[in-house]
């Protein structure tokens, strides 16, 4: 679904992300993590293709992003770390002008109102969907960037920091939706810091220390007998002071 190649990103003589492998099955949950300023939001918006890679090549579904990029976004679904959100509008609103946006077509079971109403569902904001955005909580502002993210049925979702913020519950439903979504072949890349919420959604893991991938595979391949995710994480990583400005 996802395949990167020698992907990079330099700003003059600093190298952000050094040349880069990625390879993400269909059906795939990725956990991509690492400190803040080591790469990860970076990589993930060339990956997501709002942010040109200085050299190397991006396919989604085998569309390549910067060849065909409208093709290729139309299989993808993007989340930043600060998205953002029209708060005079109502979500059922917002959802419509993404749809339009996305070119889906109106009318019948298929149609963008339909798929509106089913986004929300999903994300249990059904009884407020006719509310102004501004009035929602801080999880149900999460809870409805996904379902725009997911409104055109994308074959791959990029995330970044899905869960910052969210209560327990919160955290709870994205966990199951990103399962789900794989379980129906669809792929999930995310970045988080949350690790326990990595070791446990996740099909594998890459961590990403000063741009450069140093460890990837399933946590059972990755992760040393006896140790956990975090003490890999923190020997990799080294200690809290040893971060660099967000990148």
């Amino acid at each position: 679904m996802l395949r990167a190649r020698q992907i990079q990103k330099s700003y003059g003589s600093f190298v952000a992300v050094h040349p880069m492998d990625l390879d993400v099955a269909d059906g795939e949950v990725f956990g991509f993590l690492g400190l803040n300023g080591a790469g990860k939001t970076t990589t993930l918006r060339m990956l997501g293709g709002v942010l040109p890679p200085t050299s190397g090549t991006v396919e989604i579904d085998r569309i390549d992003l910067m060849k065909n990029p409208v093709q290729a976004r139309q299989r993808l679904g993007f989340i930043p770390d600060r998205p953002y959100l029209y708060d005079k509008l109502t979500a059922r609103e917002f959802l419509r002008f993404i749809g339009e946006m996305y070119g889906m077509p109106d009318g019948g079971p298929a149609g963008l109102t339909a798929r509106v109403k089913q986004a929300l569902d999903e994300q249990n904001l059904g009884e407020f969907a006719d509310q102004l955005i501004e009035s929602y909580s801080h999880g149900m502002k999460q809870r409805i960037t996904l379902a725009s993210a997911l409104l055109h049925d994308p074959r791959l979702l990029i995330v970044d920091e899905p869960m910052v913020g969210l209560d327990p519950r919160g955290t709870r439903q994205i966990k199951e939706t990103f399962r789900r979504l794989a379980s129906e072949g669809r792929t999930v890349f995310l970045s988080t810091h949350t690790l326990a919420v990595a070791a446990e959604v996740c099909d594998r893991i890459a961590i990403i220390h000063h741009g450069r991938i140093q460890v990837i595979g399933t946590p059972a391949e990755i992760v040393p007998a006896g140790k956990t995710l975090e003490e890999l994480f923190l020997d990799i990583t080294g200690i809290v002071g040893d971060e660099e400005p967000a990148a």
